[in-house]
């Protein structure tokens, strides 16, 4: 997940604060020391209790698809000479949560794999969620344009949403954008969203739907 942390115009410094609440990360801001809910994004203690970060949409993928959409990206890294990949499975138990306004909803990560595009709702929201199983990509937007609600397929090539009423019209999976269109044309607006064990998402989101 990331956040803006941005408050009332003031760029803030975070840490981990290293304790749990609920089972999950805490952080702190260098300003006032108030401590941070991760899921949350919202102050639990301190100066700065009860204010909340704004969750920009961001998406699951790996290195090589990312370069190939956004080649001129730098990478911050550390003094590490190179990199231990533990080849670890995502688990039966491992949710993409979504939360929209009031509304929330938790879609299972096999459930994503097993159909490879969900056409759901959040609330009353149309949402479309992919999920490649090779890369573990993941990828969430409202699956609506111009007022009109879309029913979207991959194309055989994986890499297009196409609309299953006008199949002239096509957006990229990994960003979103329109293929073939004119500028101007809007691109699917992209869904922030927190990967979670689903015992962890409902103890933040209780009442939570989820799609299995």
């Amino acid at each position: 997940m990331v956040h803006d942390r941005r408050i009332n115009g003031e760029t803030y410094l975070f840490g981990n604060q290293g304790a749990l609440f609920m089972n999950a990360m805490t952080w702190y801001d260098h300003q006032t020391e108030s401590v941070w809910s991760q899921v949350w994004g919202q102050a639990i203690a301190g100066p700065l209790k009860g204010t909340t970060l704004r969750l920009i949409p961001a998406s699951m993928t790996t290195w090589a698809a990312w370069k190939a959409d956004h080649p001129d990206t730098l990478a911050m890294t550390n003094d590490k000479t190179g990199f231990f990949n533990r080849q670890e499975k995502p688990r039966d138990n491992w949710v993409v949560g979504v939360v929209i306004g009031t509304d929330s909803k938790a879609f299972y990560y096999t459930a994503l794999v097993r159909e490879g595009v969900v056409n759901d709702y959040v609330g009353p929201y149309p949402v479309v969620l992919t999920a490649d199983k090779e890369t573990r990509s993941v990828h969430v937007y409202l699956r609506q344009v111009n007022n009109r609600e879309l029913t979207l397929a991959l194309d055989a090539g994986g890499e297009y949403l196409v609309d299953t009423q006008n199949p002239a019209d096509a957006w990229s999976v990994s960003r979103g954008l329109p293929r073939d269109r004119p500028a101007g044309e809007p691109p699917l607006l992209p869904v922030p969203y927190i990967s979670s064990f689903d015992w962890a998402w409902s103890d933040f989101h209780p009442g939570s739907e989820f799609y299995e």
